[in-house]
């Protein structure tokens, strides 16, 4: 049977076959240390599950609206105003299966056969294969290490030509956790001001944010911002709701009818029950975020601190979600066990294979002169995986 041309350039997540193979390898009862995971290791608070649990228990288990029930659009509004200063009618609020599914909306929405997407690289691994099966064309635009891995408006406006379309900005960032400024963001807002651009702001890990100054909301720096940018979010990461899968954009009321009649085609409405316990998330008590937020700095202090002291190895100190770019120039051309490590791909298979520990190859984001760690899981398996990890790095020829 034919595939469609569409289907047959999607690339196979890295990043979930990582995982995979992980867990596996644990269920085999190999002892292995798994850094591949994109998800918070803590409970969904009880609260929100017993959320959950009301809704089944008084039978809302129909339909909603396909853009989601109005009660969860108006907890988002709420949201929005109280935490990003950005004032939205629930009518502007799309709720879809997940932050994934809400950027693919949005690109479908937004996108025409050959329009280009700047993507700042290092870059999540599903910006463009989303983009591309919406038609539209990736536009890698390097960030700089020594830069913290922010990308610049000045780059940005090299990489612009007349089929641009769209920026991508995810702050924080994934892999790289790197936070914008509001300095920054400005000149990226006035970029898309001067181009006639929109941003498409992913800002699914706004909870987990170390920096001292609160994060910015692009959509928030003028009126003009706020109809140009399609703001992404959802609960997964803040309120430890993976599985749940609830997302939500907050965009220009025609795209928001849009990616709403699109979703109405595709999937209908995003779970009802993860709807209702979205809503008692996002208006009940906000201590377990703030808890959670608190350990993963705990933990990314440690991590950035003890790859430091492993020699061969590096990483710029993460601002905010729960992911460390580790450099690995000090282990490219060294060999182990007499096979080369010539990228990422070497490096994680080698490390895999002789320590049993699970990272995700750079290669997947765009880097491959770095491996991802995600420090979303116990302490305790952060500190057996560095010492596996710094036991690797001794051994390389």
């Amino acid at each position: 049977m034919k595939l469609s041309g569409r289907v047959q350039s999607i690339h196979p997540s890295i990043t979930l076959a990582i995982s995979a193979r992980a867990k596996q390898m644990a269920a085999e009862g190999i002892d292995v240390v798994g850094f591949g995971a994109g998800e918070p290791d803590f409970d969904t608070p009880v609260h929100i599950r017993d959320a959950a649990k009301e809704a089944l228990d008084r039978g809302m288990t129909r339909y909603t609206p396909a853009e989601g029930m109005l009660d969860l659009r108006k907890a988002i509004a709420e949201k929005f105003e109280r935490e990003n200063g950005l004032r939205y009618e629930p009518s502007r609020i799309v709720v879809s299966n997940g932050a994934k599914q809400s950027l693919f909306n949005a690109f479908m929405a937004i996108l025409d056969p050959g329009d280009e997407v700047l993507i700042p690289s290092p870059y999540w691994v599903s910006y463009p294969e989303l983009v591309s099966l919406a038609g539209g064309v990736p536009v890698f635009v390097p960030t700089d290490e020594s830069e913290g891995f922010r990308i610049d408006a000045g780059r940005l406006a090299q990489a612009v030509t007349p089929r641009t379309r769209a920026i991508v900005i995810n702050n924080p960032c994934n892999p790289t956790g790197a936070v914008y400024s509001r300095d920054n963001l400005t000149q990226i807002a006035r970029l898309a001001a001067d181009r006639d651009l929109i941003v498409v702001s992913d800002e699914i890990y706004e909870k987990l944010c170390y920096t001292p100054e609160p994060l910015v909301s692009i959509a928030a720096l003028g009126s003009d911002m706020i109809e140009r940018t399609i703001v992404i979010n959802g609960a997964s990461k803040a309120f430890a709701m993976t599985g749940w899968r609830i997302g939500y954009t907050a965009a220009p009321l025609p795209v928001a009818k849009a990616m709403g009649s699109l979703q109405s085609h595709v999937t209908s409405n995003p779970n009802t029950m993860a709807q209702y316990a979205a809503a008692r998330a996002l208006r009940g008590p906000q201590e377990p975020v703030l808890e959670m937020a608190a350990e993963f700095r705990r933990r990314r202090d440690y991590i950035a601190d003890r790859i430091g002291s492993i020699p061969g190895l590096s990483c710029v100190r993460p601002d905010g979600a729960f992911y460390v770019m580790m450099n690995i120039g000090g282990a490219i051309g060294r060999r182990w066990q007499g096979r080369l490590i010539t990228g990422s791909m070497d490096f994680s298979e080698a490390l895999l294979e002789a320590e049993k520990v699970a990272v995700v190859p750079g290669c997947a984001f765009g880097a491959d002169g770095h491996v991802r760690l995600s420090y979303a899981s116990s302490m305790s398996d952060i500190e057996r995986g560095l010492n596996r990890i710094s036991t690797f790095m001794s051994h390389l020829d």
